[in-house]
């Protein structure tokens, strides 16, 4: 490519560790020797989406102790619940429709399904019997279980059409294949992957597309020099589809990132784009080729700016610890020492529920609720000390607490694995 610039060698040849690592790799540079040099996005969906290598392809255990990393459903039961109790109250704003369709974008094996699922019985029963609740999986590798009231088609392809309800992603924008920019001499590079002497180097050059720039113009963003970026082509082009396909309704989407004055900051010199492996965080994309998650920051101005084109209102940006507050989170906390619980089981669930709105972690995500043919209305994850909580503190017993089930990670005892877990630090402000 004319006027490309190499940044450099990054690493060594990868340790390769299994044939699925080394089929994979050399894939990669199958196609980097047919058109080099390729993008970092191109690099990218390949290591996670290669139909049969790609690490969210494979038949392999990405979330949990086992896993790479652990996500909100995974942390407790009283995620799903208090999602359930939103999208109850969405039921409500949308007068009550016989039919309320919830579908999960990139449901993994389920476990976020079976939680809102398995709190339908403590909600109303007229809301219950409307939901039809699909799981929805882009890799027809993953065949997502269908708990009661669940559809699951690993099949699909796209989302369905003339969706009234609520579309559901919880992670999905984060994973998907990024643009890798940098600022040389003045001028925006992309930057692209190639091999030379067996190694993979990167090396700059021209962008890909006039959509990366024009991206960039629509956002204001002005990297200086030596800054590296991430820009999702993909989650705008998702946002759209979803807005296209929902006719009523609202779509929510939980991630990690930031609108784009902050996430394009000069502080972040380079960009905020991370491997996961073992529950280490890492900087190489070119070791465990398959076998560790590529991520990014979601650009939420984007989303919003994207829905905004398919026909979507915006309804509020907030953070997953208040979202969850306001939804009555700490209500349930306090009602876990009325349960009866041994120690040890109260201070697990205490713990993990905590945990889903700590601000250093799941708390800092954000949520995002759009919405179509609805006017700006009042939603309780997005209000504080809204007339929901109220009932709660009201009721006391009136809706039980889920428990940790052996889905979920003890998370307790992974970080406490002695017996000093019942120190005052993890049972005071009750």
């Amino acid at each position: 490519m004319p006027g490309c610039v190499f940044l450099g060698v990054l690493c060594a040849t990868p340790v390769k560790s299994d044939r699925a690592v080394n089929a994979l790799e050399s894939l990669i540079k199958d196609r980097i020797a047919a058109s080099s040099p390729i993008t970092f996005r191109d690099f990218m969906d390949m290591a996670l989406y290669h139909p049969t290598l790609g690490y969210y392809c494979r038949d392999a255990e990405r979330v949990g102790a086992h896993g790479d990393f652990y996500t909100s459903p995974a942390t407790h039961p009283m995620f799903g619940a208090l999602l359930a109790l939103q999208l109850e109250q969405m039921w409500e704003l949308l007068d009550k429709p016989d039919v309320f369709q919830v579908v999960e974008a990139g449901a993994g094996k389920g476990l976020l399904a079976q939680d809102i699922l398995g709190y339908l019985p403590h909600l109303s029963p007229a809301f219950a019997g409307s939901l039809r609740y699909t799981a929805w999986e882009k890799q027809s590798a993953f065949a997502v279980p269908a708990p009661p009231g669940a559809a699951s088609d690993p099949q699909l392809t796209s989302l369905p059409n003339r969706i009234t309800g609520c579309i559901l992603s919880n992670e999905l924008l984060d994973a998907l294949p990024v643009h890798r920019l940098v600022m040389l001499d003045g001028r925006l590079q992309e930057i692209y992957v190639t091999v030379k002497d067996g190694e993979f180097v990167e090396m700059a050059g021209s962008p890909s597309s006039p959509a990366i720039e024009q991206y960039l113009a629509g956002e204001n963003v002005c990297m200086v020099e030596g800054q590296q970026a991430e820009i999702n082509l993909e989650a705008a082009r998702w946002v759209g589809q979803a807005g296209q396909r929902l006719e009523t309704g609202f779509l929510l989407t939980i991630d990690y990132g930031d609108l784009a004055p902050d996430l394009y900051s000069p502080t972040r010199r380079q960009g905020t784009l991370m491997t996961y492996h073992r529950h280490m965080a890492g900087s190489n994309y070119y070791v465990n080729i398959g076998q560790q998650d590529i991520t990014s920051h979601v650009d939420f101005s984007a989303v919003i700016s994207a829905g905004f084109r398919a026909g979507l209102a915006g309804q509020g940006l907030i953070s997953q610890g208040r979202f969850l507050e306001n939804l009555g989170l700490k209500v349930f906390i306090q009602q876990l020492r009325r349960r009866g619980l041994s120690l040890e089981t109260y201070l697990a669930n205490r713990f993990a529920m905590i945990e889903l709105a700590r601000p250093e972690g799941f708390g800092n995500f954000k949520v995002l609720i759009q919405t179509r043919g609805l006017e700006r209305v009042s939603l309780h994850g997005l209000t504080a000390d809204n007339s929901s909580v109220k009932k709660l503190r009201e009721q006391g017993h009136g809706l039980p607490v889920p428990l940790l089930r052996e889905e979920h990670i003890p998370l307790l005892l992974a970080k406490y694995p002695h017996e000093g877990m019942t120190t005052p630090d993890l049972i005071e402000g009750e």
